[in-house]
């Protein structure tokens, strides 16, 4: 099957940086509602951050969102070509998947209904690592007959999993004759991982992708004070305690000079993703935000890496920024990294483990334990 590319690149439409929607989810808070949701976005589009991804598996981020873009506040202002939307199909929940055709195309109609919309930017499969990439490679059909719809308009896979990111992204040049628009991994182009751009971006470019999306920069808020977020479910992040001490040891000497470790992290992977990008490959980076207060932290950082440029965000080039001269704030964060890592220590890019070793990547299905 021969498959069109599309007209414009993805990476020269996609922005530098995106808004995560799972701060809106039961994963990461306890408490997501519509009003904290509507007054997030607002202020994100007042600042420029008009791009946002999100998932069906984010529980009930698609519904909060498409809530919050549909109110007035924000249609008064924007119109729909003014911002990017981004979602997920495949996974349901932390132990089901459904990669049939009828439940993928079920999925897009649900997120689109959701989202309030009548196309997304971007459709992702969700986490390919946790089934057979026969299933992936057939999804992936499913999505460009969408493609040909106009409800979807530029697809790609996401997962933690370089190695199964990169040999699905080949196997779907080989069996449609056009690359993948994008692929999303997370936690992996960080103060604490470096592996998205020592193995990653490569293998990607090689398979004929264009655009990378690398999200989590505090790697689901382990590089940060506090320790990891706990919503509703639980704790579900996959830091062994070793690591999370070793990142909090990080996080009080970070203070002790007078910054903040999820800063520093934020201004690491922005900086990185600025280094490797180049005019027809992009590197975006995803943040996180679920207050007013945390998107406007994180965009005063975000302002010395980038600039808006006719309604959008470009990359700035180096010299003088809203901060101050980038090739200064560079040479002093590099002590700070330096430091950081060497409090790491034996955590340094280290990778979580995923899916597990209680996951059947074959049923795409955690295994049935068996009493002895």
């Amino acid at each position: 099957m021969e498959a069109t590319t599309p007209d414009i690149p993805l990476s020269q439409v996609i922005p530098p940086l995106i808004l995560g929607g799972a701060g809106f989810s039961y994963q990461l808070t306890s408490d997501p509602n519509p009003t904290q949701t509507r007054e997030v976005i607002s202020r994100a589009f007042e600042l420029g951050l008009r791009a946002i991804d999100t998932s069906a598996y984010y529980e009930p981020s698609e519904q909060l969102l498409g809530e919050a873009l549909s109110h007035p506040e924000i249609t008064s202002r924007y119109q729909r070509e003014d911002y990017f939307l981004m979602s997920k199909v495949g996974r349901i929940s932390a132990s089901q998947f459904d990669y049939s055709p009828q439940w993928i195309r079920y999925s897009i109609s649900r997120s689109l209904q959701r989202l309030r919309t009548g196309y997304l930017d971007v459709v992702f499969c969700h986490d390919i690592e946790f089934v057979p990439e026969e299933q992936v490679v057939e999804v992936i059909g499913v999505l460009l007959e969408m493609v040909a719809t106009g409800a979807v308009r530029y697809i790609g896979v996401s997962g933690y999993r370089i190695d199964v990111l990169s040999k699905v992204a080949r196997r779907v040049r080989e069996t449609y004759g056009r690359s993948l628009d994008v692929v999303q991994t997370w936690a992996q182009m960080t103060l604490q991982n470096d592996r998205l751009e020592r193995e990653g971006l490569q293998a990607f470019k090689e398979a004929g992708v264009g655009s990378v999306c690398s999200s989590s920069p505090l790697a689901i808020g382990l590089l940060r004070d506090g320790g990891v977020p706990i919503g509703t479910l639980g704790d579900f992040h996959p830091a062994p305690p070793g690591l999370r001490k070793a990142a909090q040891d990080a996080a009080l000497y970070v203070a002790s000079q007078g910054d903040s470790l999820a800063s520093l992290a934020l201004r690491h992977a922005l900086r990185r993703a600025q280094c490797v990008s180049t005019p027809g490959f992009r590197v975006s980076t995803i943040m996180g935000g679920t207050s007013v207060a945390e998107i406007e932290n994180n965009i005063a950082t975000s302002l010395q890496f980038l600039r808006i440029e006719r309604g959008a965000w470009q990359w700035n080039p180096d010299g003088e920024t809203a901060l101050g001269d980038a090739a200064t704030s560079a040479e002093l964060d590099k002590g700070l990294c330096t430091e950081v890592q060497r409090i790491l220590g034996e955590w340094m890019n280290y990778s979580f483990s995923v899916p597990g070793d209680n996951w059947d990547v074959q049923t795409g299905r955690p295994m049935i334990q068996t009493k002895l």
